[in-house]
């Protein structure tokens, strides 16, 4: 079935080729590809289904909470049982959330689809990660992840402004048929062309003993948790900016469904020129030193963004939001490779608790947006400064040097947590 087998180069030696870009991007880009589309289409769906945009945006805390928690069940599956399975059912499993979605008629319908959604992207997304991590060792998988964070973004970036045409020719409806065709195409690329990564020699326990006692050695290993919690702050105000957009830029600074899109649209050339530059740049000074400095930079952007919250205008708003993403564009895959190096073995739980703490972060983030007594611009100022902050400060001590792994109960190494 697969084009890949035990039999294949080390990790270290493989090459990322243009198939295994395409799934690992549209994987990762499925959460963000399903919440961005819709975003120019949110005056109209609630006009149609009667609630207003504030309540709206339950489709969007719904969505993060359970892709959150799908996650720290999809990491393990995948790790006992193999990706296989958890890829084609996940794609199917969003395919059905987007057709509830598409003739939701209340406000509790598009909720349960947007779940139904998340629970299935969530699966995606988690294999995203792991499969690099299967495939992939070292600087290539920080290349890797850097390729695919790229290619991944395009989705998320031009989807405003394909949902804008859609909305406008077809209705919203058409919005979510749309998205439900895109994991059809990436499932048949994937049973065709890739298949099975995680051979049987490398699958590990599914008892929930140690499940739980997996998620708790790797959730209090400094070498995972430090990097971990630092990239999920940063995409946790990433996901704030995304529900946040369509009140700043629409509401506050008067942009029309289609100029929402097109602003979308330019955020990908900022993220393509950061990943392009993070995994070169690490060659040459390192992944964590590269990594702080995404991070300095997206706290500039931060506070860029809270200097000019009284009175934001659409330049100054764009202005510190490309501060924000190009940050962004650095630490994200360096420091998603750093924290998934360690854990080859358990690639697929490591990956499922590094994509709880991001969309537990999104969630908080996006709750905080939306109930700070303040201006769009400003509550969005207030959680990108302060996540920005905090993740900076999580990661000095890995850019300082090289936090020690808590030693295992049998004394052996961290990697053999949860076998």
């Amino acid at each position: 079935m697969s084009a890949l087998s035990i039999a294949n180069p080390a990790p270290s030696e493989r090459h990322l080729t243009g198939g295994i870009l395409f799934l690992l991007a549209g994987l990762a880009a499925l959460g963000a590809l399903a919440t961005n589309i819709i975003l120019p289409a949110f005056p109209r769906i609630g006009a149609d289904l009667g609630v207003s945009s504030r309540e709206l945006g339950l489709t969007l805390s719904s969505f993060f909470v359970a892709f959150a928690f799908g996650q720290v069940l999809a990491g393990p599956l995948s790790d006992r049982f193999g990706r296989s399975w958890l890829v084609l059912g996940g794609l199917a499993v969003f395919v059905a959330g987007s057709v509830v979605c598409a003739f939701a008629n209340t406000l509790s319908f598009m909720v349960l689809g947007r779940v139904v959604q998340a629970l299935g992207a969530c699966a995606a997304s988690v294999l995203s990660r792991a499969i690099a991590r299967d495939l992939f060792d070292g600087e290539a998988l920080a290349r890797a992840l850097a390729l695919t964070m790229i290619a991944g973004a395009a989705a998320p970036g031009f989807s405003p402004l394909l949902g804008s045409a859609l909305d406008g020719l077809f209705g919203w409806r058409i919005t979510f048929l749309v998205v439900a065709a895109f994991p059809v195409a990436l499932a048949l690329h994937y049973y065709r062309r890739v298949g099975e990564t995680h051979p049987a020699d490398r699958r590990s326990s599914l008892a929930a003993s140690a499940v739980a006692s997996a998620y708790g050695r790797l959730a209090i290993d400094p070498r995972f948790l430090l990097p971990a919690l630092s990239v999920s702050l940063i995409i946790g105000g990433l996901y704030t900016f995304f529900a946040a957009a369509p009140a700043v830029l629409m509401s506050e600074l008067g942009l029309t469904a289609s100029e929402l899109g097109l602003s979308f649209a330019t955020t990908v050339l900022i993220v393509i020129a950061a990943g392009f530059l993070a995994p070169r740049l690490a060659r040459r000074w390192g992944q964590r030193t590269v990594g702080t400095i995404g991070l300095v930079i997206a706290h500039a952007g931060g506070l860029s963004m809270f200097a000019f919250a009284a009175a934001p205008t659409f330049m100054t708003f764009t202005m510190a939001i490309a501060l924000y993403l190009f940050g962004m564009g650095l630490i994200n895959p360096l420091g998603t490779a750093i924290a998934l190096h360690p854990f080859g073995r358990q690639a697929g739980l490591a990956s499922a608790l590094l994509g709880f703490l991001q969309m537990g972060c999104a969630a908080i983030g996006s709750s905080f947006a939306s109930i700070l007594p303040l201006q769009p611009s400003a509550s969005l100022a207030v959680i990108l400064t302060t996540c920005s902050a905090l993740a900076l400060l999580v990661f000095l001590p890995v850019a300082l040097g090289r936090p020690q792994a808590q030693p295992s109960r049998s004394g052996g190494a961290p990697e053999s947590i949860g076998k």
